[in-house]
């Protein structure tokens, strides 16, 4: 079904209520397609489901962006609740749905793709699902796959995706070509922020076609560098891989004298994994991550307080997300990769060397300095339990919110509850370590280490009219805050 194109680009919904009350809404295919057909959900005769008092989200169920408010504070920005509705817009029959991951490996890809298979299966009876192998280019470069139970079963006990995944190739026009020559209608795409700018441009193309297919997103980020969301899937994963690559270089750096043990962790722009580990370890003696500028030399530089830390425990731990420190380095390098993304030098080889060279030569103090490069080996791995979990709500919410006609979205956890939340919001900044948050000053007293702030680095806080919380400057609430 197709109505008469829409040349608009889909505006914002926004719907506002008594107290302050707002909600960023997601689209409808009814927004754009008039008269469509409306279903009963089959999912009140599924017996899986018979246990449940209320089947059915309700019409006006939210979920609020902020939780810890004052008495007089405005009800603030809310988000559709995700799960299942009482009616749905697809017949299980008519629909055919694929599914697409992009960019980087993450823990936990194939646990989504199983999940969104078996949801669609298992809960609306939907039997026609696609896999796109190779990213976005695979929609008219390369053969599908298709996907089901059987083909899915084991597959999250697997690293990687079944599915196979690049980074860019990304031609709208000849994405929805594909998508409506294929009879495709509803599409899943996993991937980060600039997947997920892909996914909106898919959907403001398929809206302006007037084609009835819902375009919904999965955010997937290691590095948890997604907004409004509370974490992103395979990040608990990712912080608890990272312990061995902690734990080999603690044991490496005690075993020699003044052993330094330096681990680079992955991090881009956000240093959440970096600092989550270090926080789990307990062994850390130091963490540099891209949001907190320092320098090596001069007092209250990283060599006086490697030096310290040498001559006080004999060793130290030393950990580094990978986009730490960029500033730091002379070559001006302007390169991205195939994604967008600035290609970075590799700041913790540099340090490295750095440090070796100084207590050589200027200080000629003997130190024996191991290097840990886990990176890929994180991305690699199989999801965790609480991941796999994670992954199995985000991918049924994302099924229920294809059948009740929403569209243009991201399935995402706000605040502990599912949510849809519309691509702008998501793709609109990156999420990062706010270093004036209690997490952050968590980590300090945990690893003792300096700021590596110049006083004149030091800026007082201006007091605002927000209540003080542990929300991050996006309305988050960082994952552990309290």
């Amino acid at each position: 079904m197709a109505s008469s194109a829409s040349p608009e680009t889909a505006k914002p919904k926004i719907i506002t209520g008594p107290g302050g009350y707002v909600l960023e809404d997601v689209p409808h295919l009814s927004d754009y397609i008039p008269d469509l057909p409306v279903y009963t959900n089959p999912l009140q005769d599924n017996p899986a489901y018979s246990v449940v008092k209320q089947y059915f989200v309700h019409v006006d169920d939210t979920v609020p962006q902020k939780v810890v408010v004052h008495k007089d504070s405005p009800r603030g920005v809310h988000f559709r609740r995700a799960g299942p509705r009482q009616k749905v817009y697809f017949h299980s029959d008519d629909v055919h749905a694929c599914i697409v991951t992009c960019g980087g490996l993450c823990p936990g890809l194939n646990t989504v793709i199983r999940e969104i298979v078996c949801g669609l299966y298992h809960m609306y009876g939907v039997k026609k699902v696609l896999g796109i192998d190779g990213g976005y280019r695979g929609f008219y470069a390369k053969n599908t796959v298709h996907l089901d139970p059987k083909v899915v079963n084991d597959i999250h006990k697997r690293g990687g995706t079944i599915l196979g995944t690049s980074r860019g190739g990304h031609d709208t026009a000849k994405i929805v070509d594909s998508i409506q020559d294929r009879g495709i209608n509803q599409v899943y795409i996993i991937g980060g922020d600039g997947t997920q700018r892909g996914a909106s441009a898919i959907f403001e193309e398929v809206r302006r076609r007037g084609l009835k297919v819902s375009v919904v997103g999965i955010p997937k980020t290691i590095d948890n560098d997604v907004p409004v969301i509370d974490k992103s899937f395979g990040f608990d994963t990712a912080v608890e891989e990272a312990q061995r690559a902690i734990n080999a270089a603690h044991v490496e750096a005690e075993s020699f004298e003044n052993g330094i043990g330096l681990v680079k962790l992955m991090g881009r722009y956000s240093g959440f994994i970096a600092m989550y580990a270090t926080l789990a370890s307990r062994d850390v003696d130091c963490c540099l991550i891209p949001e907190s500028p320092f320098y090596l030399e001069g007092p209250g530089g990283l060599f006086e307080y490697i030096e310290s830390r040498l001559k006080e425990n004999g060793h130290m731990v030393l950990v580094i997300a990978e986009g730490a420190g960029q500033e730091l380095l002379a070559e001006s390098n302007t390169q991205k990769d195939a994604s967008g993304n600035k290609l970075l030098q590799d700041v913790a080889l540099w340090v490295s060397q750095r440090i070796k060279d100084h207590f050589s030569k200027e200080r000629k103090m003997t130190i024996n300095l191991k290097y840990i490069d886990p990176t890929y080996m994180i991305r690699a791995i199989p999801s965790n339990a609480s991941d796999n979990v994670y992954c199995t709500l985000l991918a049924q919410s994302a099924v229920h919110g294809a059948m009740a006609g929403y569209t243009g979205y991201t399935s995402g956890l706000v605040n502990g509850r599912q949510t849809y939340i519309p691509f702008n919001r998501i793709t609109e900044k990156q999420n990062q370590v706010v270093i004036t948050d209690r997490m952050w000053a968590r980590l300090l007293s945990s690893t003792n280490q300096p700021s590596f702030l110049h006083p004149k680095d030091i800026i007082e806080d201006k007091v605002d009219d927000e209540p003080a919380t542990t929300l991050l400057d996006n309305g988050n609430c960082s994952p552990n805050c309290g």
